[in-house]
This record gives C-alpha cells, structure tokens and sequence, in this order.
C-alpha cells in the first residue's frame, strides 16, 4: 500500500512539473499557457517535461480555438536555466565509451520539441525573464516572439560541462553579428537582456514586473484566424508595451564591444586561446565585463572550445533540420567518448568545480579527435531524427 502511495505521489509530481492553461479572449479565441514548473531547479527541463510539452503543444497547434501559445517559469529567477542532465550523466558512467538509448532518447525529443516551435506557424512566445540557458534557450529560440526583461541572464555554458551549443545552437550562433555567436559559445558569457535583444534572442523588450499586464492585454487582442494577422497583432501589442516600460531596454555590452570581440575570435583555435590567455590585466581592467568570460574559456573543456570552433565553420549552409540531425550525433558522442560525464561529475554531482577534462589545453587533442566526434552513429534510413524537415 505504501508503495502504491509512492508511486501515485510521484505520478502527481511528475504531473505538475509543467502546468497548461488557458486564456480566454474578448474575441472568443484562446491563448494556451505553458507554464515549466520546477522552481526549485530553476525549471530545468526534464524528459518528462519535454514529452508533456510536445503533446500539449501538438494539440494546441492543431485546434484551431487556440489562436497563441505563451511559455514561461515559475517563480521570478529563471524561466528555464537548461537540461536536466543528470540521467544521461548515470547511463554513461554505467557504460562509457557506449552511445546510450538515455542520451539518444532525452536529445532526439528535446530537438524534436525545438523544431515544433521552431515550425509551429500559430504566434508562439516565451517570457524570457531571469535564467535562461542551454536547454532553456533552446525553447527560446523556437519561439516567434522572444521577450527579454531587464532581470533576464541568458548564456550557452556547455563549455564547461563538456557538451557544446547545441539545440540548434548550429543554427543561430552562425547567424548573429560578427563573431559574438563563437564567442557566446566558448566563453558562457552571461548576457544580459540587452545583449539577447541585439544578437536576436530577444525581439521584444519588457520589464519583468509587466507579466500580468501582458497576460491581461492578450485577452484584448482582436485575435482571428489568419495566422500572420496574429503574428502582427501581438507584435504591435509588444511594440506598444515596450515604449511604456517603466525600465527602458539598456545598452548592450556586446554592441558596444563588437569590434574587440572579433579581433578576440579571429583565427585558428590555436590563435584564438593565445589571443585570449595573453589579456593583460589592464585589458581586463578596461573590461571588467570581460574578465569571467576569459575565465570560463581557459577552464573550459578543450574538446568543447575545439567543437565550438568547428560549429562556427558550419556557416549558413546547413538548414535548421540538417543542424539538429547533426548535433544529435555530436551530443551522444560528447556523452560517450569526451569530456561530457567528467563535465556534469565537476559540476552538479560531486560539485567540486575541478574536472579532470581528457586533454590538459586545445593544442594537446590530437588531430582529427574533434572532427571523429562530428561522425553521426546512424546513416540516413536508421537516423532517429530522419522525418525532422
């Protein structure tokens, strides 16, 4: 009896990590609200939160009442601060060196959720205020209306757990003003909301006290049935908004240093780390905000800082399908043969912030190792992303 007790309280439990409702609007129509909640663990994302939300989303894409989907966290600190890794981290210590179903598993349906929202085609946004990371931007990035907050802190810190940019990170990192994608990547540097809004996180600027106003004005919309006319209509709702925030939206610290960060990412790899390790203190003096991203990149796993490198070479050839085809390889490897398992120990299990990373810097990898990784474990016809596009 007791078990069975258990067992339904973590059914329970396991049922409101993602809570779903709606809104109904003056015009009739609904706005289906997705709320992650798990605010103890900054609303990490879960396999079983990825599963909840791809079905509620399937359906909601598919009635025709609900005419807009909003996705945010509860809580104030972070809508989402990434994957909860922790079952892929078991299976391969289990079995290293092996590419696991856990790992396959939690990255194919969490890629699968992206490019749902990514193609979703009804107005789709997220409230992207507090923590937003790895996992968390993934969901982010999918959406046609991403709104940052002057409390919003966005970042891609796989560098330091030995993973790499990935839910479509090939995608949208190659697609932002200068080198900022490479060095977002390499250095988990920290944005703020208005470094998202200028590299294209963020399209929309509110104050993260304007939830409920926001949520309220939706009700007002005059909604219909032509998607671009919602598209526009919650555009100019935002807009609208936005020029009445009590915070206005600040300068950005990545716009205002474009030009040092790509004369900082120019080059090999090689090239690059020398650039970065060679910073006087007087440089780091002058840009103190630049100080904890040159840390993180010089702790940071080599194999990781040579993927990021490699990802950035990718350019805008490939299709976002092809990108997430190609990081579900790069992801079950990294969790098989480099630095992924010893990342997640250092970091969240034994929490000793020291990994024991496989090679001591970037120019100790041996050549080709990085690229080896790149090699998908399934041809075409057996890859599990195969209808993706």
């Amino acid at each position: 009896m007791g078990g069975a007790n258990l067992d339904a309280a973590v059914k329970s439990s396991a049922a409101e990590q993602v809570l779903f409702s709606t809104l109904t609007t003056d015009s009739g129509k609904q706005v289906g609200v997705a709320t992650l909640n798990i605010e103890k663990a900054l609303n990490a994302l879960n396999l079983n939160m990825v599963q909840m939300l791809t079905a509620k989303l399937t359906v909601w894409r598919d009635d025709d009442n609900i005419v807009a989907v909003v996705l945010d966290g509860a809580g104030e600190k972070a809508f989402c601060a990434g994957g909860d890794v922790r079952a892929i981290y078991q299976a391969s210590v289990k079995t290293p060196g092996e590419v696991t179903d856990a790992a396959t598993e939690f990255f194919k349906q969490e890629y699968e959720l992206d490019y749902l929202l990514h193609s979703f085609g009804k107005p789709v946004v997220v409230w992207g205020d507090g923590i937003v990371m790895g996992g968390g931007l993934g969901l982010m990035i999918g959406a046609s209306h991403r709104i940052v907050t002057e409390r919003s802190r966005i970042a891609m810190p796989e560098v330091t757990i030995g993973l790499y940019p990935d839910v479509g990170g090939s995608y949208f990192l190659n697609r932002m003003p200068g080198k900022t994608g490479l060095f977002l990547g390499m250095t988990a540097y920290n944005m703020s909301g208005a470094d998202a809004h200028y590299v294209g996180i963020g399209n929309h600027y509110l104050n993260g006290d304007d939830r409920a106003a926001f949520l309220d004005a939706l009700v007002g919309v005059n909604w219909c049935d032509n998607q671009d006319d919602n598209h526009q209509a919650l555009h100019s709702l935002l807009d609208m908004m936005q020029g009445k925030c009590a915070t206005p939206l600040a300068a950005s610290q990545l716009e205002q240093n474009q030009g040092l960060i790509d004369e900082l990412m120019t080059g090999s790899l090689d090239e690059i780390v020398a650039r970065v390790s060679a910073l006087d203190e007087q440089i780091a003096t002058a840009h103190p905000w630049l100080a904890k991203a040159v840390k993180t990149l010089l702790a940071g796993s080599p194999i990781s800082l040579s993927l990021v490198h490699l990802q950035s070479g990718l350019g805008e050839e490939l299709s976002l399908a092809e990108c997430f085809k190609l990081e579900l390889g790069l992801s079950v490897n990294c969790c098989a043969k480099a630095d992924f398992a010893e990342g997640v120990r250092a970091l969240l299990i034994d929490k000793d912030r020291n990994p024991q990373w496989r090679f001591a810097n970037v120019a100790a990898i041996p050549e080709g190792y990085a690229q080896a990784l790149l090699k998908s474990p399934w041809n075409d016809e057996n890859h599990p992303l195969k209808a993706m596009g």
